[in-house]
């Protein structure tokens, strides 16, 4: 059986641009957001792992990817990419594309 993990952090209020809720199914997001407070951060690179590990521990912004499509590549960015960004203070998680940066 697995085990239920425990939110690493606060996600604020959590908001959402028109792409990403034109691109995704909400489905998906919540099952991502879910990803995202638990420490899978998705499509990272090791580095940005690393990254997001210290910002849980000191308090920075964290960054998530995933696949808008499962069955396609998704590298973190890109087309098939939907970002997941929970602020610095905590106050706010938003969801959105790459080219919405």
């Amino acid at each position: 059986m697995e085990q239920i993990k425990q939110p690493l952090f606060s996600l604020g209020q959590v908001v959402a641009t028109p792409g990403a809720l034109d691109k995704t199914h909400p489905v998906w997001m919540a099952n991502c957001l879910a990803r995202h407070m638990r420490g899978d951060w998705g499509s990272v690179d090791e580095e940005d792992i690393a990254t997001n590990n210290e910002a849980v521990r000191l308090g920075f912004r964290v960054l998530s990817a995933y696949p808008i499509d499962e069955t396609q590549p998704c590298e973190g960015f890109g087309d098939n990419t939907l970002w997941i960004i929970t602020e610095a203070d905590r106050s706010v998680t938003t969801f959105l594309l790459p080219n919405e940066y």
